[in-house]
């Protein structure tokens, strides 16, 4: 990665949050550039969707749906459902400053560069879907406009089902900007980390996530979301169980490039381990993902630790995430196909629904352990049928498949699949379904929604 980038996003971080946490490994030059351009702007806005996808925001979901557990210092109010205002306040910040920087590059690139102008409305809708999951109602339709004046130093928060409305609508744009046929003075490359400048696989990117926020709306509107859905990813094009359109977080082994899961878990030594719930899933169907999701404990074994407990002699992440070097998934083919069963099995083709299950399985077994599926995983967990498909099978599988993502704390929103047992020395008497308010919107904004109730469901969740 381009080390000016890596600057950049720390000179921002810095100005919309002032956490330490996110300069700490980096080199920081004193100097800054004095020409913004869209190369810098693109890197920088890709670096911070990784930072968000796969860093604090990734790893508390992970706790609260019992793929992980939190066993010291602050990782312990976790497991215990002590989630409080001031907690993200700098994931709330930088989500922020990264959404001004998007929309500085939308502007920047202009009808001229419709292909930077593309990525970054992709990036701006994942940025949003992101924010919207996790708080719920949240400012956008005011919120990046302070420099035109006072009106909009106090932005008002726009309803969660109008932000999912948005977010269709950028994607559909960014879909028209992303027409390889459009002329183009600059031309995104090495710039764009994802997907090295490929702008057919970004409009497949952005059918996956209009794919993902249709489904969002299961609760809402069980018939229309579910054919949305499956129109969304029949335009995706998708073509491969191992298909190389997957939107990944790419890491390097440099010291301000390394693996977010991988940092956090070297420099904050046993505040996560693996949970119990998801390492006895794995353990009680044989599944080849297991040594490669996680380590073996201080007894050559696989064990998870559980959410009321502090246990630190269980199994700690594995290489294939966990790697200092390891990609981490933004959106990919494997949930495309368990979003395929999930809404098929709504609109009743059972038949449909059973083979997009098991495909789903299947894309994630063998990208994972590089190897054919073997044919008793194969027997016993993907080959699903007619009769036999169930949504719990299909979301089962879908949290096996989309470890390490906040995808699986929506998905348990919505579906309450798994079946999880909470915390019983939870400070609430269930497990979280959002965060609440920011304290720093809470103070500085006056015309914030203040939600305190961690247990309040979202919009899409009611």
């Amino acid at each position: 990665m381009k080390k000016i980038t890596i600057i950049l996003l720390v000179t921002i971080f810095s100005i919309t949050s002032g956490c330490k946490k996110y300069t700490e490994g980096f080199d920081v030059s004193p100097n800054q550039p004095s020409n913004v351009t869209p190369s810098l702007l693109l890197s920088n806005g890709e670096l911070a969707l990784m930072v968000h996808y796969t860093g604090q925001l990734a790893r508390v979901p992970s706790i609260l749906t019992q793929q992980s557990a939190g066993t010291d210092f602050q990782f312990i109010d976790v497991a215990n459902y002590l989630i409080q205002e001031g907690d993200n306040i700098n994931e709330w910040n930088s989500i922020y400053g990264a959404l001004s920087s998007d929309k500085t590059l939308i502007d920047l690139a202009g009808d001229a560069n419709p292909h930077y102008r593309g990525i970054a409305k992709v990036l701006t809708a994942m940025e949003l879907g992101l924010a919207t999951d996790i708080w719920g109602d949240i400012p956008y339709s005011e919120a990046l406009k302070g420099a035109d004046g006072e009106a909009f130093f106090n932005p008002h928060f726009d309803s969660q089902q109008s932000v999912i409305t948005e977010i269709q609508s950028i994607l559909s744009s960014a879909i028209s900007d992303l027409d390889p046929a459009k002329t183009n003075l600059l031309i995104p490359g090495g710039d764009d980390f994802i997907h090295k400048g490929d702008v057919s696989k970004w409009i497949t990117t952005a059918w996956m996530i209009k794919a993902r926020y249709a489904n969002r709306l299961s609760k809402k509107d069980p018939i229309g979301s579910a054919n949305d859905a499956l129109s969304f990813i029949a335009s995706a094009g998708l073509s491969s169980i191992l298909d190389s359109s997957d939107a990944m977080a790419v890491f390097g082994t440099n010291g301000n490039e390394l693996n977010q899961w991988n940092s956090f878990n070297n420099t904050r030594v046993n505040y996560m381990k693996m949970g119990k719930y998801f390492i006895e899933l794995l353990k009680s169907t044989a599944d080849p993902r297991l040594p490669l999701y996680a380590t073996t404990d201080d007894d050559g074994n696989y064990s998870g630790t559980a959410p009321d407990s502090s246990n630190t002699n269980t199994s700690n992440l594995g290489a294939y995430y966990g790697s200092e070097a390891s990609p981490l998934p933004l959106i990919t083919y494997a949930e495309m196909k368990f979003i395929e069963a999930e809404a098929n099995l709504r609109l009743g083709n059972t038949q449909a629904s059973a083979d997009a299950h098991n495909a789903g399985v299947i894309a994630s077994v063998e990208k994972v352990t590089g190897a054919t599926i073997d044919p008793l995983y194969l027997a016993a967990q993907a080959s699903e049928t007619i009769g036999t498909i169930t949504l719990e099978k299909i979301m089962m599988q879908k949290y096996i498949a989309l470890f390490t993502q906040t995808e699986v704390w929506s998905d348990w929103r919505r579906t309450n699949y798994p079946t999880l047992t909470a915390n019983p020395n939870g400070v609430v008497n269930g497990i979280p379904r959002r965060f609440v308010t920011s304290f720093d919107e809470r103070i500085n904004n006056t015309n914030a929604i203040v939600i305190s109730d961690i247990l309040k469901p979202v919009w899409w969740d009611e």
